[in-house]
């Protein structure tokens, strides 16, 4: 910590001075600083021809934002797991498996009520909080750098990844084995529109993040 401390201010007495990004980079690399280093120092203080370095807002962590966050991407998870659970019941009831018992239908209508249920509580809150949160954010932009946001966010972008990735894998798994039903095809197609949107959604979103902090 002191190591970086130390760093900063070197970093802001020579941006203060006049040098250049390039010029206190390469000084800093002659010395054995690392790359990320150098690069996390310079990072710390906005390009500007103001006189003296301007730094930029340090990631947060606020116990209100945190609240709705947690909630926000729990609703987001509740609401896209039960609307791909209530596609899959109407292959169901669609594309029958034979071999099934026959009161098979009983459950799978149980099942569509529980997530039609459950979509109509979350997903409401899920636009509700996404309402708040991007309002909060055009009043005062800075708060995109809040720490529970990007957790989060990379969270979700992990397991949707995930998702993704084991979706695949059992289309091929079932491809290569001659056992891909339009059935099966349906309930993989269905995984990953779900997964993969929910993924390029995020990824765009840190994308815009990271060319508005370049801006």
């Amino acid at each position: 910590m002191a190591g970086h401390d130390e760093l900063q201010r070197f970093v802001r007495k020579a941006l203060a001075s006049g040098r250049s990004r390039d010029e206190i980079a390469k000084a800093l690399r002659d010395a054995g600083w690392r790359g990320d280093q150098v690069k996390g120092a310079l990072a710390a203080f906005a390009p500007s021809d103001f006189p003296i370095p301007v730094p930029v807002p340090k990631p947060y962590l606020s116990a209100r934002e945190a609240f709705i966050y947690l909630v926000l991407f729990t609703t987001l998870y509740l609401t896209a797991f039960n609307l791909g659970r209530l596609i899959f019941q109407f292959i169901n009831l669609g594309f029958p498996d034979i071999a099934a018992a026959y009161d098979v239908d009983h459950s799978i209508r149980e099942a569509i009520r529980f997530s039609v249920a459950s979509i109509v509580i979350a997903f409401p809150i899920f636009l509700w909080l996404s309402a708040i949160v991007s309002r909060s954010i055009r009043r005062d932009p800075s708060k995109r750098a809040s720490k529970i946001r990007k957790w989060l966010t990379y969270l979700t972008l992990f397991v949707a990844a995930g998702i993704v990735i084991g979706d695949l894998t059992a289309l091929v798994y079932n491809f290569l084995g001659g056992e891909l039903s339009l059935r099966i095809g349906l309930k993989v197609l269905t995984v990953g529109a779900l997964a993969g949107g929910v993924f390029g959604y995020y990824l765009w979103d840190l994308r815009k993040d990271e060319s508005e902090a370049d801006a």
